[in-house]
């Protein structure tokens, strides 16, 4: 059962960037409904388990949720340039990475020679996943249009990748209690997305549908948790990764995004080691 309950964060935050592109809206947008469904998911966290919240959680709670915000958003706006199928396995490579050199330069996480070794390993499966998923045939007619969307693109992921790293430090550094934070969390998510989708028609019918993505982050949030629990953090945070599979071939059978058969082993391939990396990871912070 334990097993089966870590899988379900994979599919949870896998769907978030399908769903999304099936309901429509711009990226802001999207951010901003995501962060109402996360807002009503973290009321009824609070009035169900009641936890104590004090001064502290809410301070650390709401700048984490902003750096949250800034990271969706962005990854949102990588996505509309660049596609899910591109998007979630490079933005997956870059959150694990910068998540390990924090978890070593700041919080110290790296006692051993065998952390340092499986930390840089990791790293480099990561960084070579990330690579190897961004690799585009070439084709001179696109030539052009590819490389402007891609520098969007990439700009964006760098963007999020500090939004992203900046969630998890804040909270770390915290040392925050998961089920007390997630409501504080929630309100900063919808402050940033507010304060970002300001000049972007915040108010559409788009953002309400969107409202659903924040009830699938907030599922898989939950029993993320619930799953460190049952099975440890190893198997709980490896199993969490494997929701890029459901995100990069969904978005290509479901959302349709165009891939060559050379493309197609690209995205296999580095999806292949971002999946790895987080293994590694995982079995580094057993």
């Amino acid at each position: 059962m334990g097993i089966l309950i870590a899988l379900i964060p994979a599919i949870a935050w896998g769907s978030i960037g399908l769903v999304s592109g099936k309901l429509g809206g711009n990226a802001y947008q999207q951010t901003l409904g995501m962060t109402l469904g996360a807002l009503l998911f973290g009321i009824g966290t609070f009035i169900f388990v009641q936890p104590a919240i004090d001064g502290k959680t809410w301070l650390f709670g709401i700048v984490s949720g902003l750096f949250w915000a800034l990271g969706q958003s962005n990854q949102f706006r990588s996505m509309k340039a660049i596609g899910v199928s591109m998007t979630t396995p490079i933005s997956t490579g870059l959150q694990l990475t910068a998540n390990t050199l924090a978890g070593a330069l700041l919080f110290h996480e790296w006692h051993t020679g065998k952390d340092v070794t499986l930390g840089i390993l990791a790293m480099v499966v990561l960084i070579a996943g990330a690579a190897m998923t961004s690799k585009r045939e070439k084709n001179p007619n696109q030539a052009a249009e590819s490389k402007s969307a891609m520098a969007t693109g990439i700009q964006a992921l760098i963007i999020s990748t500090i939004g992203y790293a900046g969630y998890t430090i804040v909270y770390t550094a915290g040392n925050l209690n998961a089920t007390a934070v997630v409501l504080p969390q929630s309100i900063g998510m919808v402050i940033g997305a507010l304060i970002f989708a300001a000049k972007h028609q915040p108010v559409a019918k788009a953002t309400a549908k969107n409202i659903i993505t924040g009830l699938f982050w907030g599922v898989g949030n939950i029993f993320m948790l619930i799953a460190t629990k049952d099975v440890g953090l190893a198997i709980a945070f490896s199993f969490s990764q494997m929701g890029i599979v459901i995100s990069t071939y969904g978005s290509i059978f479901y959302l349709g995004e165009h891939k060559t058969k050379r493309e197609m082993m690209y995205v296999t391939i580095g999806s292949i080691l971002v999946i790895a990396g987080g293994v590694i990871l995982g079995i580094m912070k057993a």
